[in-house]
């Protein structure tokens, strides 16, 4: 089967954690035990992964570099993520897959300029502002900020991902029988000029999960699996008794009241992929990223009713569509 797997932001630093690089070299040790498994189970496997924490601590370090006249860019600031945390995938796979090729693709992802995104900034990046800081920073550099709790934060725009450039050479990849990591943080966001072709950057950062799925779309993806620091999606989250959700249609997991800012992309991305292919797609633990796989975690949704059961049964049987004469290519 051909797998992508969207590794949520705990993958690399969790919560309250200083963001050292020995810290994230840990996580990510951990995270690669579990990918490998898939791989070593006879699956192609595309890893994508979050970089929130790291292109917020890059954006306040270009801020206040006093040799800076202006700051970094966002779309530069988020490949220089891309390199950092697809190296530390990289090394720490090829060690757990010797033989293997193991490649990590800078990437770009294509927004609509006219998005309505770019006229509300919604998504928080960076630290903490004071009131007299969020005003200079509106001033001078024209930035938006919003309240996150008891404190202000700048905002920029989360437009919806149009299209993964570099796509073929995923697929090349793939086809050489490689491990690929691409369209880390939600891809590089670029536009396309109507008139040249040429690709710039946008200052925005494009939802790592909404970026996963058009990637599994786009891919003929078998599964896609969204692994993140819970066992299951939960009803009535945070409350006395919350419920674990087994397997759930699209439409069920629509009508759920999920948090926004952790959950409900996750949720939005994993029915969208399921209503748009048909195929399965799992939210789950990042510690367990096949038994997410077989169904012996996590939440697993579908379009259609779920077949009696869950496990191998109730995924895709018989031979991938990727290679047909592979032995290896059931669950």
């Amino acid at each position: 089967m051909r797998i992508v797997a969207a590794l949520g932001g705990n993958a690399l630093l969790q919560r309250g954690e200083h963001p050292d690089a020995a810290v994230q070299q840990h996580h990510v040790h951990d995270a690669a035990r579990s990918l490998a498994e898939l791989v070593l189970a006879g699956h192609e496997l595309v890893i994508t992964h979050g970089n929130g924490p790291q292109v917020g601590l890059l954006a306040v370090e270009s801020e206040s570099d006093p040799a800076l006249t202006v700051p970094y860019p966002l779309d530069v600031l988020g490949a220089q993520t891309q390199g950092m945390i697809g190296t530390l995938l990289a090394r720490e796979l090829a060690g757990r897959l010797p033989g293997r090729a193991v490649t990590a693709l800078v990437t770009h992802t294509e927004v609509d300029r006219h998005d309505p995104a770019f006229q509300h900034p919604d998504k928080f990046i960076g630290g903490q502002l004071t009131d007299h800081q969020a005003r200079m920073m509106e001033i001078d550099r024209g930035w938006t900020t919003a309240r996150d709790g008891d404190h202000l934060r700048r905002t920029v725009p989360s437009p919806l991902p149009k299209a993964i450039t570099e796509l073929p050479a995923v697929r090349a990849l793939l086809a050489s029988g490689s491990v690929v990591i691409a369209a880390g943080g939600g891809g590089i966001p670029v536009t396309r000029d109507p008139d040249t072709g040429l690709m710039r950057g946008v200052e925005a950062v494009v939802d790592k999960d909404r970026t996963a799925a058009l990637l599994a779309e786009q891919l003929g993806a078998d599964a896609l699996l969204i692994l993140t620091d819970v066992t299951h999606v939960f009803t009535h989250f945070g409350a006395a008794h919350p419920g674990p959700l087994t397997t759930v249609t699209p439409g069920r997991l629509h009508e759920l009241d999920l948090p926004a800012g952790s959950m409900r992309p996750k949720a939005e991305a994993a029915a969208g992929f399921a209503e748009r292919t048909g195929r399965v797609a799992v939210i789950g633990p990042l510690d367990d990223a096949l038994g997410a796989l077989l169904g012996t975690t996590g939440t697993t949704v579908r379009a259609l009713p779920a077949p009696v059961g869950r496990g191998p049964a109730a995924l895709p049987a018989g031979p991938s569509a990727h290679d047909p004469a592979a032995p290896h290519a059931t669950v």
